[in-house]
């Protein structure tokens, strides 16, 4: 008799690894020499492509340190908890530090030495089952973006990615320590001669708004109230080593 578990027993056993794989932020390739289990054999089960056998749960319960027999499969659930393999692949428990509204910052494209300041909300996208982001109170809103945010493993990187009728934009992020801004790159298109839009690479800042008494939006120029604090936030990504921008 096969000991290949039940299509439905499969689907349940993945959700588990899945979510215990995103919540201690494994790769699967660990789980794979921990368990003495080829990281193919891993994958294919995760995908639903081939069933798991109750040796290789055996194997897996053992390389985390917990039970993934008699959990009861739940498809709905699984897309509204865990995002796509291509985002990342994370667990909303995993991520739910990061929804929140955020003080966006950046050079100003228009105006040399000014900086862009406008906000930014993360939230979990039930639907979807993955994080969105929206822009807002930007003084060039027809300009807002919105999209998906991708968060893999390997790197730990944030992405915030927009894809509209196939141009992209991306900003690139480091994750924070505790409550700090999220810095890095964003890539962009910037108005250039006439018409012409043309690809820009800028430094990036995203500040939580829930440890800020206000925050002020638009275009934020020398002598403004907030410049000083602004302009130190967009530096201190190229003078601390947050982004690269070799010469």
């Amino acid at each position: 008799m096969s000991n290949e578990l039940s299509t439905e027993g499969s689907a349940a056993v993945a959700l588990l690894v899945r979510e215990e794989l995103a919540r201690r932020r494994l790769s699967r390739q660990w789980l794979a020499d921990q368990a003495k289990v080829s990281l193919s054999t891993i994958e294919k089960a995760l995908a639903g492509s081939r069933p798991f056998t109750l040796a290789t749960v055996v194997r897996l319960e053992d390389a985390l340190g917990t039970s993934l027999r008699g959990a009861r499969p739940s498809a709905e659930p699984a897309a509204r908890t865990f995002a796509p393999d291509s985002m990342g692949a994370y667990a909303r428990p995993a991520v739910q530090w990061l929804e929140g509204t955020y003080l966006t910052l950046r050079p100003s494209f228009s105006e040399s030495g000014a900086v862009f300041a406008y906000l930014t909300s993360i939230a979990w996208d039930d639907a979807g089952g993955h994080l969105t982001f929206a822009e807002a109170a930007r003084t060039d809103a027809e300009y807002e973006q919105k999209g998906f945010v991708s968060f893999p493993n390997l790197s730990g990187t944030i992405y915030l990615v927009t894809i509209f009728e196939g141009q992209y934009r991306v900003a690139i992020l480091n994750r924070p320590v505790g409550r700090a801004a999220m810095s890095g790159i964003l890539l962009t298109l910037a108005a250039g001669e006439g018409a012409q839009l043309t690809p820009a690479a800028v430094p990036l800042a995203l500040l939580p708004t829930s440890a800020r008494a206000e925050s002020e939006v638009g275009v934020i120029r020398d002598g403004d109230r907030c410049y000083a604090e602004y302009r130190e936030c967009v530096d201190r990504i190229t003078q601390r080593g947050y982004a690269r921008f070799p010469d």
